[in-house]
């Protein structure tokens, strides 16, 4: 675990969310660091532990239910507000990441200047919390594997937040 305990009976609003994103940052920057050394054992072991902490499957849960733009578009499954309740549950559900993804949902939108319609899946919100959580484990790795070819950076990236606290 990277710190905070499981909650049993507290709520989804009394999380300590700036310790929880302290801990992943904290476990991201591990990740980039080893990952520039060229250690990818500590690497999948690092990206492990990420993908099996609580607080990042807290993290992963609240980035698609709440801070995301398309928190509201309900996938097969049909949920489109998903309650605090429900959220705690999705954080239980994402212990399990061997599950098979659910069924897409098909929306059919325009294309730019062409009277032609395109497919856009969507899919439900468990499986975008764990593509989140995916997202967490891999993203420090690969903006490290990528450094070098980089030449501009933007400035909320991981990349310029180590970067900038090492430097």
């Amino acid at each position: 675990m990277t710190g905070v305990q499981q909650p049993h009976t507290e709520g989804w609003e009394i999380l300590p969310w700036k310790q929880i994103e302290r801990n992943i940052f904290r476990l991201q920057k591990r990740i980039y660091k080893a990952s520039l050394r060229g250690d990818f054992k500590q690497v999948r072991n690092l990206q492990r532990l990420l993908l099996r902490s609580y607080s990042a499957r807290c993290l992963a849960v609240r980035r698609v239910t709440q801070d995301n733009r398309g928190k509201r578009t309900a996938g097969v499954d049909g949920v489109a507000k998903v309650s605090p309740v429900f959220r705690l549950f999705m954080v239980t559900l994402l212990r399990n990441l061997r599950q098979p993804a659910s069924p897409i949902r098909r929306v059919y939108i325009p294309k730019r200047n062409s009277p032609e319609m395109r497919p856009l899946g969507i899919p439900t919100m468990l499986d975008r919390a764990r593509q989140a959580l995916a997202k967490l484990a891999l993203e420090p790795e690969w903006e490290a594997k990528i450094r070098a070819k980089l030449v501009w950076l933007p400035s909320g990236s991981l990349l310029s937040r180590c970067l900038r606290s090492h430097l």
